[in-house]
C-alpha cells in the first residue's frame, strides 16, 4: 500500500478512464485527472452549478462506453431544485485540451425536489447494454423516506436509464402506469456504492443504515429492498424504525449486513489475477475508518477483513485498473494498493 497523492480537496469518486488515467470529482464542483501515478495533470470546469451544503456536491462519475472516440463523460449531482434540492444526472463533452465540459446538459433529476442536505446517494456506472444504473438516497428527512416504497417517487431508488435519461428498453415497470418507468429496484435508503461482478454481470448494491444495519444487497429488477419498512438498524435515537420489523413478504433480504456500521461508500471488484486470492473480491470503502475486504461465493460472504485500518480515514471511494486497487479518502488522499 502507497500514498500517491494528497491535498486532494475533497474527492468523492475515483473514475478508471479507459488510458490508466482517473477522473476524480470533487464536491464543490469540478473534476480533475490523475495519472496512475498519483500526479494531477488537469482541472476539468464548466460543469453545472452544484448544491455542496452537507452531503451534497460533485459525486460520482462515468466515461462513456466509447469515450476514445465521442470524449463523453456522465455524472451526478446535487442541484438546486423547486425551493430545495435534488440528486440530477448530466452528460457532457471533454474539451480537446481536457480542461473543460462542453454543452453541459441534465439528462435525468431525481424528483421531487426537497429541503435537505442528506441522502443523495449517488454512484452511476454503465452496464454492459450500455445503459446507466444510477442510485439515490431517500433524503433522509421522513417526507422522503416514506417515498422510497413508492412508486411514484425517484427517492430511494436504483434507476437504469440510456444515454438521453429515459427508461431503459427491458425496465421492469415500463408498463405500469402507475410507476416511474426509470425505476429499477425501490426500497432503498442510500446507496454510494453499485458495482457489477466481472464473473456474473449482476447489480451489486451497498448501503447506509441508519444506527446499525448497513446492507449488502444483490440487485434485481422490480425487487423491493424494504426500507423503510424492514432494517437491521435503529433510529438514532436508539428507537425502533416503524415497527421494528427484519423481515416481511415481497420483501429482498440482504446478502449481508453490518451492525456495528461499516458507512459504505465506493465499491468495486477486484477483476484481475495479480493477487489470486482476491479474484472477484468485492472491496468497499469505510467511512468507519477502513476498506472492507469481503470474499463471496455462490453469491453469499464467506470472508472478510479489513484493510487500512492503520490510516485512520474516511474512504470515500476504491477503483480497480490494471490490477491496482486505487482508493481516495475524505482528507484528501490517494493511496494504489497491488501485489505485496
Amino acid at each position: 500500500m502507497e500514498k500517491i497523492a494528497g491535498k486532494m480537496g475533497r474527492p468523492w469518486a475515483i473514475v478508471p478512464l479507459p488510458d490508466g488515467r482517473f477522473l476524480i470529482t470533487e464536491k464543490s464542483g469540478f473534476m480533475q485527472i490523475y495519472a496512475a501515478d498519483g500526479k494531477m495533470l488537469r482541472k476539468i470546469t464548466g460543469f453545472p452549478k452544484v448544491d455542496d451544503g452537507g452531503q451534497g456536491g460533485m459525486l460520482d462519475a462515468a466515461p462513456d462506453p466509447a469515450f476514445e472516440k465521442n470524449k463523453i463523460i456522465y455524472w451526478s449531482f446535487s442541484e438546486g431544485y423547486d425551493n430545495g434540492n435534488l440528486l440530477a444526472v448530466a452528460k457532457g463533452k471533454l474539451s480537446a485540451d481536457e480542461t473543460t465540459i462542453q454543452n453541459p446538459v441534465v439528462i435525468f433529476r431525481a424528483t421531487p425536489g426537497l429541503n435537505s442536505s442528506l441522502h443523495f446517494g449517488s454512484r452511476i456506472l454503465f452496464d454492459r447494454s450500455g445503459n446507466l444504473f444510477v442510485s439515490t438516497g431517500e433524503r433522509s428527512i421522513l417526507e422522503g423516506r416514506r417515498q422510497a416504497q413508492s412508486l411514484n417517487s425517484h427517492l430511494g431508488k436504483i434507476f437504469r436509464i440510456n444515454k438521453e435519461g429515459k427508461a431503459a428498453p427491458g425496465n421492469p415497470f415500463l408498463n405500469n402506469k402507475n410507476a416511474m418507468t426509470e425505476i429499477y429496484a425501490y426500497g432503498i435508503r442510500n446507496s454510494q456504492s453499485l458495482a457489477i461482478h466481472p464473473g456474473t454481470g449482476e447489480l451489486w448494491e451497498a448501503e447506509f443504515g441508519p444506527l446499525g444495519g448497513d446492507e449488502l444487497n444483490v440487485i434485481k429488477a422490480g425487487k423491493n429492498y424494504g426500507w423503510p419498512t424492514i432494517t437491521y438498524g435503529l433510529e438514532y435515537s436508539g428507537q425502533k424504525v416503524g415497527d421494528g420489523i427484519q423481515r416481511k413478504d415481497g420483501m429482498e433480504q440482504p446478502v449481508y449486513y453490518w451492525d456495528p456500521v461499516l458507512s459504505p461508500s465506493g465499491m468495486t471488484f477486484y477483476a484481475g489475477n495479480a493477487i489470486p486470492e482476491w479474484k472477484n473480491n468485492l472491496f468497499i470503502g469505510g467511512l468507519s475508518g477502513h476498506l472492507d475486504r469481503l470474499v463471496i461465493l455462490n453469491n453469499k460472504v464467506t470472508g472478510e477483513e479489513r484493510l487500512m485500518e492503520d490510516k485512520g480515514e474516511r474512504i470515500r471511494d476504491v477503483a480497480y485498473s490494471n490490477n491496482i486497487l486505487y482508493v481516495v479518502t475524505d482528507s484528501g488522499n490517494m493511496y494504489k494498493i497491488s501485489k505485496k
